[in-house]
């Protein structure tokens, strides 16, 4: 099964045509895709300017869709290497007790659905690597009230998700599913009354 490196220079190869280099992409994120499979392509289609059943789209486009996905990789990649020495150091000390971050991170490890969007229409709108950061920024500090991506702080636990664990806390306004070790009690309690109070809302 081919890497994401060898895939990407397919996706460069201009023996390829366009049509062989967009499955290429698409490949790609079988390997890395933050907000899934679905919601990272529909994100990569828009911002390079080409519709996501498009066929054949232009070469300019595919290349500006692979090296935003790049950029975002390797800033994931080195925040995995910075947690795996750091998780290394900590084992070395005697502390060996797993956290909630840990258990987050087995289930994301190499970049797949670290900012799941459930819907795939609802992402994030900005660059990849600008969120990734803004994520990385709040996994390394103290829980907060608001979503790590976009500051909003109207987030609702939602049931049902096509994703593991299949409910969680999502933003309302970018569509992530907030990781749980970034959210303070407080914001996770507000998060489970807004999901009840919508469910049992008079109508």
């Amino acid at each position: 099964m081919a890497g994401f490196r060898s895939l990407a220079r397919r996706v460069r190869d201009p023996r390829l045509i366009d049509a062989e280099q967009r499955t290429s992409l698409r490949r790609c994120l079988e390997r890395f895709a933050p907000y899934g499979h679905r919601a990272t392509w529909h994100h990569l289609c828009v911002r390079a300017g080409f519709a996501p059943d498009d066929r054949h789209p232009r070469q300019v486009q595919l290349m500006a869709a692979l090296e935003e996905l790049e950029e975002a990789r390797a800033v994931w990649l080195g925040y995995e290497a910075e947690f795996a020495a750091r998780r290394k150091r900590e084992k070395h000390d005697g502390i060996r007790r797993p956290t909630g971050l840990d258990d987050w991170h087995r289930r994301t490890w190499g970049g797949y659905g670290v900012a799941w969007c459930d819907d795939p229409a609802v992402h994030p709108t900005g660059r990849l690597a600008d969120v990734l950061r803004r994520l990385i920024t709040a996994l390394d500090s103290e829980p907060g009230d608001s979503c790590p991506v976009c500051g909003a702080t109207r987030i609702a636990w939602r049931e049902g998700l096509r994703h593991d664990p299949a409910s969680g806390p999502v933003c309302t306004e970018c569509g992530i599913v907030v990781p749980v070790p970034v959210l303070s009690p407080e914001a996770l309690e507000a998060a489970r009354t807004a999901a009840w109070e919508s469910r049992y809302a008079v109508r």
